[in-house]
């Protein structure tokens, strides 16, 4: 009788602010005139988070939790509802904050989301499954690998230009080069020093790169999304670091009904300043993550050259559906050709690369939605 009477109550909304060691409790009760009150303060921790919330939930509410996404991840979600109590997290792109307001505490803060999700003006982000989660986080770590080795090789050849020290070959850290950084012999030995500490910095990155990239082949095989990293392969320039990347951040291309979404989420179309007759558009939004669009750039350098299915795209496209199949080749013939034409109009190449990046976009998402994903045991 008390479920069923619970079940029946009207919803009560609850704010959470939440920080490493503190989070403020306010709700806001059902109604356009309902109150909005703070609870209090507790501690950081997942039981005393519980503590209020199975109090108002004693008092007959029936509470919706919600709290703006941040470093904290989703621990305390995974934890509310585990314990049957619905939560959202919010995304913090949709908390939109007047111009004037100009006092923000976390008292304030809690009410405003438990005033914000009761008017319904707050969108909640996607939470992934913990295995998808653990599988982001190895992709992440990848990524800060890679920017740390690229800060480390800037910083190398900063030093040498100070010193006067060129390089004449062709292409940087290739084996010529590492064998020529290798020859080296710096003036003064505390110069060599910091040659060595720099260039031991590079290995070791290089090192930690491998050590990533292993875990996650490692891990890809009881991944329940590995058949969509398998499918996005049959694309050019899609190799299976990059194809874990996107899937690992997108996760679940299902929730996008149209390709335009996924463009947008990933930050790839264009900004939009437009008034009256007047419409003016600028440069794309970058918004969402970074890495995903470096990784689509990447990729769309490899629609410069002509349409040709290589040996290497048919041993990734072998065993697949022909309905893939076909629209990876159809992918390589428009965005090839679409290359050479925006190059026609005489675009910068930077403009040209973006656009066929934007337009890859479509492809993954068509593929991604045809792959059937079994569920993780």
């Amino acid at each position: 009788m008390e479920r069923e009477a619970q079940a029946n109550a009207p919803t009560l909304y609850v704010g959470l602010d939440v920080h490493k060691d503190s989070v403020d409790v306010a709700t806001a009760e059902p109604g356009a005139d309902g109150e909005v009150r703070h609870v209090g303060s507790t501690k950081g921790d997942v039981a005393s988070v519980l503590k209020p919330i199975r109090r108002l939930i004693s008092a007959g509410h029936r509470p919706l939790v919600v709290y703006e996404a941040g470093s904290c991840g989703f621990v305390l979600y995974r934890a509310l509802t585990a314990a049957g109590i619905a939560c959202e997290v919010i995304a913090p792109s949709s908390i939109a904050r007047a111009p004037g307001e100009h006092i923000k505490t976390d008292r304030l803060d809690a009410m405003m989301l438990a005033r914000k999700r009761r008017a319904g003006e707050l969108s909640a982000v996607r939470v992934p499954d913990e295995r998808d989660e653990a599988i982001r986080d190895l992709t992440r770590a990848r990524e800060d690998a890679i920017r740390e080795q690229r800060n480390a090789r800037h910083r190398l050849k900063a030093l040498l230009l100070r010193n006067g020290i060129r390089y004449e070959g062709k292409s940087s850290w290739t084996a010529a080069h590492l064998r020529w950084l290798a020859s080296l012999k710096l003036p003064l030995p505390a110069q060599q020093i910091a040659f060595q500490e720099y260039l031991h910095a590079i290995t070791e990155s290089e090192a930690r790169i491998g050590r990533l990239e292993a875990a996650l082949l490692d891990t890809l095989g009881t991944w329940a999304l590995a058949p969509i990293v398998a499918a996005l392969q049959t694309l050019r320039g899609v190799q299976l670091i990059a194809a874990i990347t996107l899937v690992a951040e997108i996760q679940d291309f299902q929730r996008f009904a149209h390709p335009r979404q996924l463009m947008s989420y990933l930050g790839l179309v264009p900004s939009e300043h437009s008034s009256g007759a007047r419409r003016r558009q600028g440069a794309i939004t970058k918004a969402g993550n970074r890495a995903e669009r470096r990784i689509l750039v990447e990729i769309a350098h490899h629609y410069q050259h002509p349409a040709r299915l290589t040996p290497i795209i048919a041993r990734r496209q072998a065993g697949h559906d022909k309905v893939i199949t076909d629209i990876a080749w159809n992918a390589q013939t428009r965005l090839c050709a679409r290359y050479r034409r925006l190059c026609a109009r005489h675009l910068t190449r930077t403009k040209v690369i973006v656009a066929i990046a934007r337009e890859l976009v479509g492809f993954i998402w068509d593929i991604a939605r045809r792959v059937p994903i079994t569920p993780a045991a």
